[in-house]
């Protein structure tokens, strides 16, 4: 009965973190007419977020890899907290970025240990499941979070969107203090000599460069990268280009939430029923479906099916990537378990911070309308990398 408890806190945290990073998304425009700055400029927050994101979590693992896992998940809620609360705050674009710096640096590292520890709490039949519900938080945040925060920002203020997630997290916090697993296995400084460091520093070395590993990790960039690289102006997309109004978007944005879940849940499934065989047939689907988007933008029932749709298969893999990976350390390279747990999160962010960047750069040369052809170059780049890990032998 423990672990599901747990487990709920877990979802929590997801919930929590993603609220925090794809509110930036949905009150993007608010942020733009309060602080009087060019909405492809505010793009950048997207940017830096996934990119400090992907930097810092496997350095904080390396860093505390000895320290007790909810000695560092408590701490990093803690700055994590003061960073979103700067964000609620900030007075001018530059507090704005530091505070969106201090968030990406924390934010990897909470779900990385989060990840790791619903993978030794759940029994055996149901780690898949759970991983899945984990990632589903961030799906839930798209639902719940994100339409609300929207509706907050236009009623109120976009302020007020982050100050409710502070509020959350502090709550988030109390209960992991009293629920958070103390015993998960980690290698500890005490009974670490020279001779096992050099083991698992072995095994971490061998893991990261396992071809298997290679191109797990660039599919997971290439995914992410062809979702964000349209996604993070989505409310712009649906209001000036499928020419829905205003004040349907929060509605809009709450049934990309649902499909959102339903896509994390479908990776769920395909993690229990054979991992990543499925993806290739996925990712065949989206390349052409972002074309046809880009191409009739203008009838907007057919391109907001065909981007909720899109959500579905982009949420879709989380699950399915990470019990990959966990699995390849547990039966080859056993101490690279910590950074195998990370991996997702990280280049799940790298395609993030990569997709952003390019749309930003690309709609200083194509309308806006037009980056939904970056994110199909990005998608079939996910194609052939699912392709050619697939070709792989097996775990």
């Amino acid at each position: 009965m423990k672990y599901k408890l747990q487990s709920i806190m877990f979802v929590l945290v997801a919930f929590m973190l993603g609220c925090n990073e794809y509110m930036v998304v949905a009150v993007l425009e608010n942020i733009s007419a309060d602080l009087k700055i060019q909405i492809s400029l505010l793009g950048i927050l997207v940017t830096v977020f996934a990119f400090v994101y992907s930097i810092c979590t496997p350095i904080i693992s390396i860093v505390f890899a000895h320290v007790k896992r909810h000695l560092v998940l408590f701490g990093l809620l803690v700055v994590f907290i003061i960073a979103n609360t700067l964000t609620a705050l900030a007075p001018n674009f530059y507090v704005l970025i530091i505070s969106r710096i201090l968030s990406g640096a924390t934010a990897g590292s909470i779900i990385s240990i989060t990840i790791i520890m619903t993978n030794f709490i759940a029994p055996a039949e149901k780690r898949a499941g759970l991983i899945s519900w984990v990632y589903s938080g961030a799906g839930i945040a798209n639902l719940l979070g994100v339409p609300v925060g929207n509706k907050i920002a236009e009623i109120f203020s976009w302020r007020y969107s982050f100050a409710i997630i502070t509020i959350l997290s502090v709550i988030v916090l109390l209960l992991l203090i009293s629920l958070a697993p103390r015993n998960t296995p980690q290698i500890t400084a005490k009974n670490t000599s020279k001779n096992t460091e050099s083991i698992h520093n072995t095994d971490k070395q061998d893991f990261i460069k396992d071809i298997r590993v290679i191109l797990t990790c660039a599919f997971i960039v290439f995914a992410c990268a062809a979702q964000f690289s349209y996604y993070t102006y989505i409310t712009k997309l649906l209001t000036k280009y499928m020419k829905f109004s205003p004040a349907s978007v929060s509605t809009l944005l709450f049934i990309l939430g649902v499909v959102a879940i339903i896509g994390t849940k479908l990776g769920g499934f395909f993690a229990d029923h054979g991992n990543m065989k499925n993806m290739p047939y996925l990712y065949l689907f989206m390349t052409p479906a972002l074309i046809i988007v880009g191409l009739t933008m203008h009838i907007k029932i057919l391109a907001f099916v065909l981007v909720a749709l899109m959500v579905i298969v982009s949420n879709s893999f989380g699950s399915s990537v990470t019990v990959y990976l966990l699995d390849i350390a547990n039966n080859h390279y056993p101490d690279a378990l910590d950074l195998a747990s990370s991996l997702t999160p990280v280049f799940s962010n790298v395609g993030i911070a990569i997709g952003s960047l390019a749309s930003s750069l690309a709609i200083s040369y194509l309308t806006l309308g037009h980056v939904v052809f970056v994110s199909a170059v990005f998608a079939a780049l996910s194609l052939i990398t699912t392709v050619l890990q697939l070709k792989q032998k097996h775990i």
